[in-house]
């Protein structure tokens, strides 16, 4: 997941060229003695942060911003070129999101609640700036009325021609044929959808529950996941973190047990968070009927891939209708399962039932051992093999940095070298702790972007929530968690590896429906043996992960693969539906839908009293989006077949996929630099060969 900072103002998808534009002639924005406001490609001193340096941030920011509004307002429309408009206007941005970003970062990531909340309070603020921008008479008109230019007209570079183009198109999508009355009301409109999505995502972060077992609930669990989590009374906590929940469900042998954990984890942030979706969902609604489209999803995708809500139906239509016989096939392989050790249950398979057989039917019938696998995945290995493999692939160069200044003493900073020149910066944070975001995502913090200082370099931050490691033992990855490692890493190379020469054109600055492809194809690495032999390696004995081990694994790659694309396409029907075809002002609530697209979509029972929508952090970032994950897999799986042709590790297809897709970012239509790096039209065939289909 890439969270490349919310603010909604002219949140288009840009293009950029190769050619160089005439470079900003604004200073670069500092206030002394704030760690925001790092020194020109100098990290940023996280470590310094205090609450007031937010607050200070974002009244600095929003004044400066504003004077650099009025400079471009007093321009004559005779007098207006690129750089004076439309390069002035990226300048702003920029300054803009580089504070933006990273109060976002500190407010999902900081330890200390008074940052947190400091760092919350500004973002917001900033956010509703933005809603202020997109709704600027004065900026639409001077925009436009650099458009009717004569340098206008006879624009040659490609980056140039896109950004006015779709600049224009936004303002208008955006309220532009509205009334001043309307636009006003839009205003308001859109700095509550702003309010609300923050108190969405931040009453997930800050949710927190466990339950507490006896000994023999934890019958299954290996010692040290028993160990970490053992109370003084010779009980168990058990909370709702990845490395708590997952293990537990997989596990457990007690029914009862990961029954009652299921139930508190898809009642996470319920409490709050059943009508601050309700209330987001009104708002967008409002929003969109007020600009004229039908819904907020008609709304969202006319600037993605897929340019209307019909095209996304169809393909999630298509896609379930694809999958439904492999689906049905994994289903009955789970009923089989159960009978193999005797489980004694009968009927249907209940949710909390499905990764404790689908463990059972691994280890049985395929003699996979995600135990056994654990051990040649200790987290460093992985890491150190993700390294080589991109180092390698691109031409890069990775260093640690030494005592960094970051906000928790387990972060790690690493900058990003192409021969002798530093391109980029980024962070890992790995570790579960209270009140952190909950996922793993690639939090974006400064762009990519020409200045009259040089380039300004990338920063991004990766959030993960690994397993820590014990005291005895390193942290060990299951397969699946050193899959979303190099998933989200692809999402910092896309960042990192940037040459766009505008802030909005930058990295991962693509549509929204494709910005998932440089992330899914990375996850193809973690099942080539050649990749693998270079870093699966027992944490004890340094032993090379078996290639018996390796085949069994493989044989097992796509099992459930059917059922677990049923969960996707219902997390995507989820999303559109909310957002295209439910009435949010209706009496039905949100848990008939997800109840009925349940039962429709899956092999598996709607469960009453659940709620996991309240926790689905998606619906506000990516609202109206999430197809994008399934429809941007069918370009990463085409696109690695280009690797696998040539060979996962070969140089020159690497080189040409950094140059092509990671370079360029929004500098061309998705679907033209697909059809580049691939030298023929796209087709589906690799993604439904990946499914096992």
């Amino acid at each position: 997941m890439i969270i490349n900072r919310k603010l909604v103002f002219l949140a288009f998808v840009i293009a950029t060229g190769c050619s160089k534009p005439a470079e900003s002639p604004n200073t670069y924005f500092q206030i002394q003695a704030n760690p925001l406001f790092n020194e020109f490609n100098k990290p940023i001193n996280f470590s310094n942060l205090k609450e007031e340096h937010f607050t200070q941030g974002a009244d600095s920011v929003i004044a400066h911003c504003r004077k650099e509004l009025e400079k471009i307002y007093q321009i004559d429309a005779g007098d207006r070129t690129f750089d004076n408009t439309m390069l002035a206007l990226d300048d702003l941005y920029d300054d803009l999101e580089r504070i933006a970003s990273v109060s976002q970062l500190m407010q999902s990531t900081h330890p200390d609640s008074l940052i947190r909340n400091a760092a919350l309070e500004s973002f917001t603020r900033m956010e509703k700036f933005g809603n202020e921008i997109s709704l600027s008479e004065d900026l639409y008109q001077a925009v436009k009325d650099y458009s009717k230019t004569s340098e206008a007209s006879g624009l040659t570079k490609n980056y140039q021609v896109k950004f006015l183009k779709e600049t224009l198109e936004d303002f208008e999508r955006n309220g532009f044929a509205l009334s001043k009355e309307k636009r006003d009301t839009l205003k308001l409109i859109k700095d509550e959808i702003t309010e609300i999505g923050n108190a969405f995502d931040q009453n997930i972060a800050a949710y927190q529950d466990f339950l507490i077992v006896s000994e023999k609930d934890m019958e299954g669990l290996s010692k040290d996941y028993k160990d970490a989590r053992k109370l003084p009374n010779g009980t168990y906590r058990v909370d709702l973190s990845y490395p708590s929940y997952q293990p537990f469900m997989k596990f457990a042998k007690s029914d009862k047990a990961r029954q009652a954990l299921y139930m508190k984890y898809y009642n996470r942030a319920a409490d709050k968070n059943t009508k601050t979706l309700q209330r987001l969902l009104q708002k967008r609604k409002e929003m969109a009927t007020l600009l004229g489209y039908s819904s907020y999803a008609a709304w969202r995708v006319a600037d993605r891939m897929a340019k209307d809500t019909e095209t996304v139906w169809n393909f999630e239509h298509t896609l379930s209708s694809s999958v439904k016989a492999k689906a049905d096939i994994d289903y009955q392989e789970l009923l089989d399962a159960r009978n193999y050790r005797g489980t004694g249950a009968t009927g249907i398979i209940q949710p909390w039932q499905n990764s404790f057989v689908n463990n059972i039917l691994l280890e049985e019938k395929y003699q996979v051992d995600e135990e056994a696998i654990k051990a040649y995945f200790p987290l460093d290995a992985a890491l150190d093999g993700l390294f080589q493999i991109t180092q390698s692939l691109f031409n890069v160069t990775y260093k640690e940095v030494q005592d960094p200044s970051v906000w928790n003493p387990d972060v790690r900073e690493f900058e990003v070298y192409d021969n002798d020149k530093l391109i980029g910066r980024f962070y890992l944070d790995f570790f579960p702790r209270d009140n952190k975001y909950k996922h793993a995502a690639c939090f974006g913090m400064i762009k990519g972007k020409s200045t009259p200082w040089g380039y300004q370099i990338p920063n991004a931050t990766l959030v993960c929530n690994f397993p820590p490691p014990t005291p005895d033992k390193p942290s060990l990855m299951p397969h699946s968690q050193v899959r979303s490692l190099f998933h989200e890493f692809g999402h910092v190379l896309h960042q990192m590896l940037t040459t766009a020469d505008l802030s909005k054109q930058s990295g991962t600055s693509v549509a929204r429906d494709f910005v998932e492809a440089p992330s899914q194809i990375f996850e193809n690495w973690i099942w080539d043996y050649t990749s693998l032999v270079l870093f699966a390696k027992h944490y004890e004995t340094g032993e090379v992960l078996p290639k018996e081990l390796y085949e069994k694994m493989i044989a097992a790659k796509n099992v459930g693969s059917g059922l677990a694309t049923e969960s996707q396409i219902l997390y995507g029907t989820l999303d559109m539906t909310l957002h295209d075809k439910y009435d949010p002002f209706g009496e039905i609530p949100v848990d008939d839908v997800v109840r009925d697209l349940t039962m429709e979509i899956t092999h598996f029972p709607y469960i009453s009293g659940t709620h996991f929508q309240t926790a689905f952090g998606h619906l506000n970032g990516y609202g109206a989006s999430y197809y994008g994950y399934m429809w941007s897999k069918v370009y990463a799986e085409d696109m690695f077949s280009e690797f696998s042709k040539h060979g996962v590790l070969e140089k020159n297809t690497g080189l040409r996929y950094r140059n092509i897709i990671l370079a360029k970012g929004g500098s061309e239509e998705p679907m033209d630099l697909v059809k580049e790096f691939l030298g023929r039209e796209p087709n589906n065939e690799a993604f439904l060969k990946s499914l096992g289909l």
